[in-house]
């Protein structure tokens, strides 16, 4: 069956592209087009195509670039070089020149790429940040406030690098916060990119007088041991919740899941068997699935990711009819969830009706 789709999935890609590449070649091709000129076109197209494939399978670091890039082209193209054809199309049915049109198409189509990909570029890297009050039930805890800065989906690797990750402590210790939240897929699938651009000691910077904490979303992943991955992240102060729970200062308590992919994952119901339910509980739980059941558990609030706010639109209308609250803030009685858009970003290194973000959620305790 996998094996099915997958056919079924590289034959669509390879139709998208070929149709693509047919459209950009009618614009492009000389007056007097050679054999030659074709067959470099088809190559060209075809190494650019295969480049994402490849780079993930290889781990090149150019090739993963190139094809990284290729994606956010594709995706743009998908939609810009459909509509470009019906307006030439349309265009026939008027006096102006069928060559001329065609042309002008083209520019227009490559100008609006270059305008997206610059404009989804900035929202990628230039991140906001989104604030968020919440009054929580404190028991018997003494805590009257907490500042909490909140990121996942940082996907640090080769494109979210070493200057994403500066960029990432900074706006985060300009928050002053008393915790830090990071609730998973801190990895791009691979923690060699990670260790190699040192941004295990640029996150050492973060300050927070409760802590770091993190747990671990579907991209955290180590073709080694499970347990080098969470050393790499405890090497850089963060204390990784793998299914634990952890008190803090006997004022409340941090619970942090495996992700929903992990078979081996425990029920919220284990993790809460020793949970001191007279104190504020915070669940870190990558994806935000199964809202009801924090909430019948006795969660005061709980923070995801994993949605990417859709990244890129029409996304956001996907992940919004998947999850009950795939961004924001949503309160379900006692219980609130924050989804976080995402400091990062997965493949295309561009947001296009999404922007980057922390999330500042002031805590009020009464």
């Amino acid at each position: 069956m996998f094996i099915l789709i997958l056919l079924i999935a590289m034959l669509l890609y390879g139709a998208i592209v070929y149709y693509i590449g047919w459209v950009g070649y009618r614009w492009i091709r000389p007056e007097s087009s050679s054999r030659r000129f074709k067959a470099l076109y088809i190559i060209i197209v075809g190494l650019t195509a295969s480049s994402f494939i490849v780079g993930r399978m290889s781990g090149l670091t150019f090739v993963n670039i190139v094809g990284a890039y290729w994606m956010a082209c594709l995706y743009m193209l998908i939609l810009l070089v459909p509509l470009a054809h019906i307006t030439v199309i349309l265009l026939r049915f008027t006096p102006l020149p069928k060559k001329r049109t065609q042309k002008w198409a083209g520019y227009v189509t490559l100008g609006l790429l270059i305008s997206f990909l610059g404009y989804g570029s900035f929202n990628a890297y230039s991140p906001v940040v989104n604030s968020y009050e919440i009054t929580v039930e404190k028991g018997s805890s003494s805590l009257d406030n907490l500042t909490i800065a909140m990121a996942a989906d940082t996907h640090f690797g080769l494109l979210s690098g070493k200057d994403h990750a500066e960029r990432f402590v900074k706006e985060i210790n300009a928050l002053h916060p008393d915790l830090v939240l990071l609730p998973g897929d801190i990895f791009d699938d691979d923690i060699q990119p990670f260790l190699d651009q040192k941004i295990d000691q640029i996150l050492r910077k973060l300050e927070a007088p409760y802590g770091v904490y993190a747990s671990l979303g579907n991209h955290d992943k180590h073709d080694g041991m499970m347990q080098e991955l969470i050393d790499a992240l405890e090497g850089s102060g963060i204390h990784v919740l793998y299914d634990d729970a952890v008190n803090i200062e006997d004022q409340l308590t941090i619970i942090g899941r495996k992700d929903k992919t992990d078979t081996n994952r425990l029920s919220l119901n284990a993790l809460m068997n020793d949970v001191d339910l007279t104190k504020p509980t915070i669940l870190l739980d990558h994806q935000p699935y199964e809202l009801d059941i924090a909430e019948q558990e006795g969660i005061d609030l709980m923070v995801s990711g994993h949605t990417h706010g859709g990244q890129v639109f029409p996304g956001n209308l996907i992940t919004n009819a998947m999850y009950e609250n795939d961004w924001g803030h949503l309160q379900k009685e006692q219980m609130h969830s924050i989804v976080t858009s995402g400091f990062g970003f997965w493949g295309p290194p561009i947001r296009i009706g999404t922007r980057s973000e922390i999330v500042n959620i002031q805590v009020k305790f009464e």
